[in-house]
């Protein structure tokens, strides 16, 4: 039986690969912190054939990250399709944010992803086969000031997905990070970065959920180490690193600064 476990499928990116995989694999599991979002995706995606089993938790707390891998591992489940997709941001100057603001982002960015991956990454190599596929973000390639957090988290996913697929070479298993640049979802009000420049001003396209899924989906399964969605976020992030580094920095600034009026 091919199982996939998707984090953060509640919502989103997360839920429209759930509703991918669930055309390839005879069993889903999904994780979250919404359950009755959970229920509902179980409910439409349910069919002959299918098993969908759904676990709410919070990967922002250690015990939320170790229930998941024991509740994978109880069910005798190594994933084929390993998607860590759940993650937040928060806008505004660092000095200004909640005091725990930043260590969430990264306690979910970076710690329960790396924790998840490396919690079923040997057992897929030692199966010969497997497909990890990690959200990272266009935010990657650049520090990013009014998001310093979320930006740095994001291009801690990016520099270790490659450096996990250089690794993993030849083993059966790959790790595809999804770069994705602006996209429908409820990020922004979570985030509270809907009075960015970027959000009010319209500087750059915003991707439909499902596009941004169907392309990482896409790349995992054919192993692709890197996907960055639609032309515009792709010739972004070639000019980025085209540019010195403070200048990067500067417009990515610019970009996310509050909006005038």
């Amino acid at each position: 039986m091919a199982w996939a476990l998707i984090t953060g499928a509640s919502h989103g990116i997360g839920r429209d690969v759930a509703r991918l995989a669930a055309d390839d694999v005879s069993g889903l599991l999904l994780t979250g912190r919404d359950e009755g979002a959970l229920q509902a995706l179980a409910a439409e995606l349910l069919r002959p054939g299918l098993q969908v089993e759904v676990l709410a938790a919070d990967l922002a707390k250690p015990e939320g990250v170790q229930a998941v891998i024991d509740w994978t591992r109880g069910l005798g489940v190594i994933p084929d399709l390993l998607v860590n997709n759940a993650g937040l941001g928060a806008w505004g100057l660092s000095r200004d944010l909640p005091p725990d603001a930043e260590a969430t982002i990264v306690k979910v960015n970076v710690l329960a992803l790396t924790r998840l991956t490396q919690a079923f990454q040997a057992a897929m190599v030692a199966r010969g086969s497997g497909r990890i596929l990690n959200m990272a973000s266009t935010a990657a390639f650049q520090p990013g000031p009014w998001m310093a957090a979320y930006y740095a988290s994001k291009a801690y996913v990016l520099h270790y997905s490659e450096a996990l697929s250089h690794e993993l070479d030849g083993t059966g298993v790959t790790v595809t990070a999804l770069c994705p640049g602006p996209t429908q979802s409820s990020f922004h009000e979570r985030a509270g970065s809907r009075r960015s420049t970027l959000v009010v001003g319209g500087l750059l396209p915003v991707a439909e959920s499902a596009f941004v899924a169907r392309a990482g989906y896409r790349g995992a399964r054919l192993g692709r180490r890197l996907v960055v969605p639609g032309l515009v976020n792709t010739l972004a992030v070639f000019l980025v690193r085209c540019v010195p580094r403070r200048m990067a920095t500067a417009i990515a600034a610019w970009v996310a600064r509050p909006a005038r009026g």
